[in-house]
């Protein structure tokens, strides 16, 4: 059974993934890579050729401005780990998830966590739901599942847009 809390974040994620679809649709070879600035976080080839983000446990001050690349990873990262706690699995370490590489398969990763996500949420009963989240709270009673799901819908919206921004300002650079 759906209530309208449930329904309401699935029309706030499918807007928010609608928006993600315009730019994953436009991505230009190079795009993910390109830099807006002398400081960024970007991903690179590491020694074995997998690709590695930039990263600090405290953030830097400045902020670093992050590639396209590095927002994909990023958005990888923070979902790949919910849904292992969503699922009931040992969440993977961030070292363990790996930005695909160039745009196409990048688009298909995100699509993959995507459908990923949608099929763990459909399989929620209420009380799954309404039971205390896991993740990001560390079992917080305060926080359910949806909260969790909020949350998501949060970070995604947040992610799309830095990702939609970079693509912008790179298409109008002209690079």
């Amino acid at each position: 059974m759906h209530t309208l809390r449930h329904d309401l974040l699935r029309t706030q994620f499918d807007l928010t993934w609608s928006l993600f679809e315009h730019h994953l649709e436009r991505l230009a070879p190079g795009d993910l890579l390109w830099e807006p600035g002398p400081y960024c976080w970007t991903v690179r080839p590491g020694p074995d050729g997998t690709w590695v983000p930039d990263f600090a446990e405290t953030e830097p001050d400045p902020v670093p401005v992050p590639t396209m690349g590095w927002v994909s990873w990023h958005l990888g990262w923070w979902w790949s780990v919910t849904l292992d706690h969503l699922r009931g699995r040992p969440p993977r370490d961030r070292s363990e998830v790996v930005f695909p590489g160039d745009e196409a398969a990048t688009a298909a990763w995100l699509r993959g966590l995507r459908t990923e996500w949608l099929s763990a949420l459909e399989g929620l009963s209420e009380a799954e739901w309404e039971a205390t989240a896991p993740f990001p709270w560390d079992n917080d009673p305060e926080h359910t599942v949806t909260h969790m799901v909020a949350w998501a819908n949060a970070e995604l919206m947040k992610n799309v847009a830095e990702f939609g921004q970079l693509r912008l300002l790179r298409a109008a650079a002209g690079n």
